[in-house]
């Protein structure tokens, strides 16, 4: 499971350490693809196996299900970490998130994201975001 967030920097070279602490669960190959809210999503391999499966039941009829798969599968690379625990990331992926120097990495349980600095700063700043009317939300899907 992943959890907490660090700062890191990127290097000139569009390398970025990855946390010690994520390094063992990532392994040795994993997938880093676009996200949500402007961030880059990196799933485990297992954990990109399962979250493919799911999209793979949405009816290809569908318009909104067709796009949401090339969303997410489109920008997709296959990563790993190299000797120091960097990962390469992608000019294409970079320039989605905004990421030019300083970042927040984060650990969403099955998953990392990957923000620019200044997008975390204001999306955690942001007044429209009200947990308790989030909470509310997830009760009603039973969490």
């Amino acid at each position: 499971m992943f959890i907490g967030e660090y700062q890191h920097n990127i290097d000139e070279k569009g390398r970025l350490t990855m946390p010690s602490k994520f390094r063992d669960e990532l392994g040795l190959k994993f997938v880093v693809t676009k996200g949500l809210d402007k961030c880059l999503f990196i799933f485990p391999t297992e954990e990109w196996s399962k979250f493919e499966e799911k999209l793979k039941t949405l009816p290809i009829s569908s318009k909104d299900a067709r796009a949401f798969s090339r969303f997410f599968f489109a920008g997709a690379t296959e990563c790993e970490l190299d000797k120091q625990g960097r990962i390469m990331l992608p000019a294409n992926l970079r320039n989605y998130a905004q990421i030019t120097k300083e970042t927040f990495v984060i650990g969403v349980s099955s998953r990392l994201e990957i923000w620019n600095k200044e997008n975390w700063e204001d999306y955690n700043d942001d007044d429209d975001l009200s947990y308790d009317s989030i909470a509310e939300k997830m009760t009603m899907l039973g969490i």
